[in-house]
């Protein structure tokens, strides 16, 4: 899976935060309104927006003459993509999931040991 840049990363993140009508997708126009302290043209917003369609992390749909865009997965698949994907970069998985845990504070330790002890009860 692809990383995303500072300009990828806050266009998703207007599709992952959501608002009026971002259940349908959301134009070009309502992303460039949402990042409106980045002082961006309505052309790159268009153009960020059409390469993650090509990377696979939105979907779009054409409304009349313009696109309506939602996000392919949500935020948390994304990121446990990531996170399985640098498990991959090398070395020993294992030590990298010890590592990983022993990193965790408590409450974190705790979601993780229900999500396991409810995985282990689904099989």
């Amino acid at each position: 899976m692809t990383r995303l840049g500072d300009l990828e990363r806050a266009v998703m993140d207007v599709l992952w935060d959501g608002g009026p009508g971002t259940s349908d997708g959301v134009t070009v126009r309502e992303v460039a309104d949402a990042l409106d302290g980045r002082e961006l043209a309505y052309t790159t917003v268009m153009t960020v927006l059409d390469r993650l369609a090509g990377k696979g992390m939105v979907e779009r749909e054409r409304e009349g003459r313009a696109w309506r865009y939602r996000a392919a997965a949500s935020r948390e698949a994304y990121i446990a993509q990531l996170m399985l994907d640098a498990l991959d970069l090398g070395g020993s998985r294992d030590a990298a999931l010890v590592r990983f845990a022993r990193s965790v504070t408590g409450t974190e330790a705790d979601v993780l040991r229900a999500a396991l002890a409810d995985e282990a009860t689904e099989r």
